[in-house]
């Protein structure tokens, strides 16, 4: 069972995305990548990257987490 998680980070504040990223830099089995800092442009980034894994901030101007999904 070698296979590693791929994940995205989706959130419009700088701070929360660079915090969650450095959680999940210290976890072996997580790759992140890729990042957006709002709903379309997150649409963009997990249709290109298929990620397994995307944590989704609910609350962001325009298109939020729920919109995404």
């Amino acid at each position: 069972m070698g296979d590693r998680i791929r994940a995205v980070i989706v959130d419009d504040e700088a701070l929360a995305r660079k915090r969650l990223a450095s959680l999940l830099h210290k976890q072996p089995d997580i790759d992140l990548v890729g990042e957006a800092d709002g709903g379309t442009a997150a649409v963009t980034l997990i249709e290109s990257l298929k990620p397994d894994l995307a944590f989704l901030d609910i609350q962001m101007p325009g298109l939020d987490g729920f919109g995404v999904l």
